[in-house]
């Protein structure tokens, strides 16, 4: 019950998603909630982030839409990363996807409001 309890509570703070700290392994790891749909958001991001300087490692957990980084704070920062994201197309955390880069994502790693829902039930690029 208590094990329950903290999972929730650890789940519920504010905050939690975006907090840096040292582990035995290389780097800081940042988590950060992100806007991402699917798998083709999950392939997207974490291509960007392998191009990103200091990052060692970043994998996007497609059902809680939390990107996990492990980086070097001396070549690259929280911020910078939440950046790297936004101009992917992608929210990260509190800060906006650039609109721009959002609107060249396919329809499917867009936010559900902004999917363009055909007559036929499908919901895709295509005109």
């Amino acid at each position: 019950m208590k094990f329950r309890l903290m999972v929730i509570l650890a789940f519920l703070l504010p905050g939690m998603m975006a907090t840096a700290q040292t582990s035995a392994g290389k780097g800081l790891e940042l988590k950060i909630k992100t806007s991402a749909q699917c798998d083709m958001c999950k392939e997207r991001i974490e291509k960007a982030m392998a191009y990103e300087k200091g990052v060692y490692e970043s994998t996007l957990n497609v059902d809680d839409k939390v990107l996990t980084l492990r980086y070097n704070p001396k070549k690259t920062s929280p911020e910078k990363l939440r950046t790297v994201l936004n101009k992917t197309g992608y929210d990260a955390d509190e800060t906006k996807a650039d609109l721009k880069a959002y609107n060249k994502l396919p329809d499917c790693c867009k936010k559900p409001e902004d999917r363009h829902v055909h007559s036929d039930g499908c919901e895709h690029g295509h005109e």
